[in-house]
C-alpha cells in the first residue's frame, strides 16, 4: 500500500482478509437469525428498499430498535450505481456495483471497528486510490462464492450483521432517463448522469429492461410486516426497485404495511419536484400501489395540506415528525427517525392488527 495508509490500516487490512477467508472456508457461521420475544412472539419482518445514504438512515434507525424489539431486517439494494469506485470496478469486472451494498452492510453492523475499516477509503493517486477496502472486499468474495447473494451472507457474518442486505436482481443493471430539454426530449444513460442532471426528468428504465428479481428478495417482501421506501435519491435510488418486474408484483401483492419516508429537500434530479409529486410518481411506476403511512419532517413540508391529499390519493395517513439532523442540514438523524418509527414497530409487535392512527 501506499505511504497514505497508516500501518493500522495495514493491519485492519490483513485482519479483514483473514477473516474473509475464513467465512469463505466455512469457518464462520452466517449471521445469527433475530431470536423471538420473551413470550414467543416472532419477529416483526421489515424490508427497507433504497441505496446509498438515505437507505443507510432508515437501516441505522432500525437497528436502534432492534435492541428493544425483535426485528427481522432485509435490506434490498439498488444495482445500477455506475459512478465512483463502484463504476470502475464495473469497467473491469462483471459485479454488481459494490458501493451501495457496503453502505447497507456498514449500517447493519456489530463491528464497528470492522465495519470502519469496510468504509475506509483509499488516499493517494494509483490504482487503489478511491477504493472503499469493503468495496474491493465485496468484489473477492462475489468472485470466490459465485454468488453474490452468498457473498452478501459471508460479508454480513464478518461484519455481524443484525438483517440481512440482498441486491434487487442478481443482474448488474444500468439506468436511462429521458429529460425535458427545450421542448425537446433527451436520454442519457447511466445512474451517475440522471442523478447530477439539472433537467426535469420525465421518465427513468432500466437497462436491460425487466431484469429478474433477486429470489430472497421476493421472499422477503411476500413474507414481510412492513415495507419501507426512501429517503433516498428517487430515480435512481427508490423507484428502480418498481422497474424490476418480480419485485414490483411481490410489493404489490405483499399483506404488509407500506412507509414511505419523504426527503428533506430536493436533489438534482428531483429540482422541481413537490413532494406531493414525489407520491404521485410512485404510483406511476408502480400503478395500483397502496400506501399505509407517509412519514415526513414539518419544516421540509412547509404547508402540508398538498402532502396530505397526496398522502391520502395512495391511501395513506401523513405522520409529520422531527426526523432531520439538527445542523440544520438536509440528513435524516437515524436516532429521530427510530424515534419516529418506533411506535409502528412497538404496537405491530404487540397487536398485528396495527392501525395507521398514531403519531
Amino acid at each position: 500500500m501506499g505511504n497514505d495508509v497508516g500501518p493500522g490500516v495495514d493491519r485492519g487490512v490483513e485482519e479483514l482478509l483473514a477473516e474473509a477467508a475464513a467465512v469463505v472456508a466455512g469457518g464462520i457461521g452466517l449471521a445469527e437469525p433475530v431470536v423471538e420475544a420473551g413470550d414467543g412472539r416472532r419477529p416483526v419482518r421489515v424490508v427497507a428498499f433504497g441505496g446509498g445514504h438515505g437507505l443507510s438512515a432508515t437501516l441505522r434507525a432500525l437497528r436502534r430498535l432492534q435492541a428493544d424489539a425483535p426485528l427481522d431486517i432485509t435490506a434490498v439494494v439498488t444495482v445500477a450505481d455506475d459512478g465512483g469506485s463502484s463504476g470502475r470496478l464495473r469497467q473491469t469486472r462483471d459485479i454488481l456495483p459494490p458501493g451501495d451494498l457496503r453502505q447497507a452492510l456498514a449500517a447493519l453492523a456489530d463491528e464497528t471497528a470492522m465495519a470502519e475499516l469496510f468504509q475506509h477509503r483509499f488516499d493517494g493517486a494509483d490504482d487503489i486510490a478511491g477504493h472503499p477496502v469493503g468495496n474491493l472486499v465485496l468484489c473477492a468474495l462475489m468472485e470466490l462464492a459465485g454468488d453474490p447473494v452468498a457473498a452478501l451472507d459471508q460479508a454480513a457474518a464478518m461484519l455481524r450483521c443484525g438483517g440481512r442486505v440482498l441486491p434487487m436482481s442478481r443482474q448488474p443493471l444500468h439506468i436511462e432517463a429521458d429529460l425535458s430539454d427545450g421542448g425537446e426530449v433527451v436520454t442519457v444513460r447511466g445512474q451517475h448522469e440522471v442523478a447530477v442532471t439539472a433537467k426535469t426528468i420525465d421518465r427513468v428504465r432500466l437497462t436491460p429492461a425487466a431484469p429478474a428479481a433477486c429470489a430472497e428478495a421476493v421472499l422477503a417482501t411476500q413474507r414481510a410486516d412492513w415495507l419501507l421506501f426512501g429517503p433516498g435519491s428517487w430515480f435512481t435510488s427508490v423507484i428502480p426497485h418498481l422497474l424490476v418486474p418480480g419485485l414490483a408484483d411481490a410489493i404489490r401483492a405483499s399483506a404488509a404495511k407500506r412507509l414511505v419516508t419523504l426527503n428533506l429537500a430536493a436533489d438534482s434530479e428531483t429540482a422541481g419536484l413537490t413532494l406531493p409529486e414525489h407520491l404521485a410518481a410512485l404510483r406511476r411506476y408502480l400503478p395500483g400501489l397502496q400506501v399505509d403511512v407517509v412519514l415526513a419532517d414539518g419544516k421540509a413540508v412547509g404547508d402540508p395540506e398538498p402532502v396530505h391529499r397526496a398522502a391520502e390519493s395512495l391511501g395513506a395517513r401523513l405522520v409529520l415528525a422531527p426526523v432531520a439532523v439538527v445542523d440544520g442540514s438536509p440528513r435524516h438523524d437515524p436516532l429521530a427517525l427510530a424515534a419516529a418509527l418506533e411506535p409502528l414497530i412497538r404496537r405491530e409487535l404487540e397487536n398485528r392488527e396495527v392501525t395507521t392512527e398514531w403519531r
